[in-house]
């Protein structure tokens, strides 16, 4: 089969790898559809090796049909239409999917924006719901918030009901793009100081954060009482002076975590969660993917270039 091949100091380029091996638990997805991450950029630096026994091939998440199953599995037939989880192995034309973190697709939703769904989704769900207990009219902040994580966790926070939802966003289109979604209050952090309009604005009790570096400090200035911090990535630097007095009289939480090396079961659980609570509203379109750029799969370097330009607003996607 064909697959991205990454090429030390040479752009990506297509090549043949074999089509991999479907275990019990596994379903083979033939892939039309492959989702971009940032931490395919941290693969592909040599900073964010892939589990063990994961594919060594880019991608965390793709839509397609479902080509066999495993001996053990009984919720997935051939022929079925679903977006799924990878430990990796999505810039392929077929890939490996643990049967308990597979999505299905509904019937007006096309490959492209299924493609958006399921790592972004269960980061947030993982992270703000069950991480930080995000609880009904609680304030949320969001760093990032169009990036194919903040996109959802604002569309997600809205479904669950919410009070204030905060987001960050780098330029007066992508805050535009936050306020349509559902945010309260978008900040262009290059304009604005999010911990002033946060603060004058009642707080934040949750804060979902990738940036780091100086943001750690700042995100202590802006979260309430009892608040909860929690990073998922540090695209600024793990490394910041903190005064931590804040933390312990304000008594904070600031925890961070990774979906990618998560038991099968932990993710599946995830995925139950994903599901019972929000699939509905995906099927309904009160939760919309939203979908920067869809690229075939030859032009992954462009694609690649793009997500680590900054410039995008949802999710960049190649397809086959």
């Amino acid at each position: 089969m064909q697959a991205v091949i990454v090429n030390a100091d040479a752009p990506l380029s297509l090549g043949d790898v074999p089509e991999p091996v479907v275990g019990p638990t596994d379903v083979l997805i033939q892939v039309k559809a492959a989702g971009l991450n940032r931490a395919d950029l941290m693969q592909r630096a040599g900073l964010y090796p892939p589990p063990p026994g994961a594919s060594d091939i880019l991608g965390l998440e793709v839509a397609g049909t479902i080509a066999a199953v495993g001996t053990d599995v009984s919720e997935w037939a051939t022929g079925d239409r679903v977006c799924a989880l990878l430990g990796g192995g999505g810039y392929a034309e077929y890939a490996t999917a643990e049967a308990g973190s597979v999505f299905p697709i509904a019937d007006n939703m096309d490959f492209t924006h299924a493609a958006c769904l399921p790592e972004a989704m269960m980061t947030v769900w993982a992270n703000v719901f069950m991480r930080s207990a995000l609880q009904p009219s609680e304030a949320l902040l969001v760093h990032g918030g169009t990036s194919g994580i903040g996109v959802m966790a604002i569309q997600m926070a809205r479904s669950a009901g919410a009070g204030t939802i905060f987001a960050t966003a780098g330029s007066d289109e992508k805050v535009a793009v936050c306020t349509d979604l559902g945010a309260t209050h978008a900040v262009n952090y290059r304009s604005q100081d999010f911990v002033e309009v946060v603060g004058a604005n009642g707080g934040a009790d949750v804060i979902l954060d990738m940036v780091g570096g100086d943001y750690i400090q700042r995100n202590i200035m802006a979260a309430n009482l009892n608040g909860r911090i929690c990073n998922i990535a540090y695209q600024d630097g793990f490394e910041a002076t903190v005064n931590f007095g804040p933390v312990l009289m304000k008594r904070l939480v600031l925890t961070a975590t990774t979906l990618r090396a998560r038991t099968a079961e932990e993710k599946r659980a995830i995925r139950d969660a994903v599901q019972s609570q929000f699939w509905a509203d995906v099927a309904s379109g009160a939760i919309k993917p939203v979908l920067d750029t869809a690229l075939p799969m030859d032009e992954a370097e462009e694609a690649h270039q793009r997500l680590e330009a900054g410039g995008h607003i949802g999710k960049i996607i190649l397809m086959r």
